[in-house]
C-alpha cells in the first residue's frame, strides 16, 4: 500500500494554510486531476465532499470525510470510491523563526493489486505534482510571506 509523508516550512500562518486545505470547494481551481467537487455537509468541525477525478477520459468520484481542528489539524477519510482505504492528514504548526511547519501523511490502497502496483510507480511524482498545487496556491492567496519556501524532508515507501 503507498504511503508518503513529507514536511515543509512555508512562510504562511497556520491558520492561512488551514484554511488553503479546508476550502475543499475549491480544489478544482488548482489541484491536478480534480474536475469538480460537490461538498455534502459543511461545519467548522467537518465536511463531507464529493471529489470526481479525471485522468484523460477516466473520471472517478471519490467521497471523503474531512475533520478539522482549527488551526493545527486536518484529517481526511474517505468514505466510498474505487479505492480499498484512503487516509490523509495536515498538521500545521507555527515553525521556529516564523512561517509554518506542515507535516503531510498520506496512505492509501487500491482494490484491484494490478491498479496498486501501477499506481505504485507513479505515486511520488503525482503526490509531488498535488503538493506543489498547494504550495502554487498558497502564494497566489497569501503571497511571498514572511521569508522563503523550505523544503525539510521526504520520504515515501510503497
Amino acid at each position: 500500500m503507498p504511503r508518503h509523508t513529507e514536511t515543509r516550512v512555508l512562510p504562511y500562518t497556520p491558520e492561512q494554510l488551514f484554511d488553503l486545505v479546508a476550502d475543499v470547494g475549491r480544489y478544482q481551481e488548482f489541484l491536478p486531476w480534480v474536475a469538480a467537487t460537490r461538498i455534502r455537509s459543511d461545519s467548522e468541525t467537518e465536511t463531507v465532499a464529493d471529489l470526481i477525478v479525471g485522468f484523460g477520459a477516466l473520471k472517478e468520484t471519490f467521497t471523503s470525510k474531512v475533520r478539522k481542528t482549527r488551526p493545527r489539524e486536518i484529517e481526511i477519510d474517505y468514505i466510498e470510491g474505487p479505492l480499498k482505504h484512503l487516509h490523509n492528514s495536515w498538521n500545521f504548526a507555527p515553525a521556529p523563526g516564523g512561517g509554518t511547519k506542515v507535516d503531510f501523511r498520506v496512505d492509501f490502497g487500491f482494490r484491484n493489486r494490478l491498479f496498486e502496483a501501477l499506481a505504485g510507480q507513479m505515486f511520488d511524482r503525482a503526490l509531488r505534482r498535488m503538493i506543489g498545487a498547494f504550495e502554487e496556491r498558497a502564494h497566489a492567496l497569501y503571497g511571498d510571506g514572511a521569508s522563503g519556501s523550505r523544503s525539510s524532508s521526504a520520504q515515501s515507501a510503497a
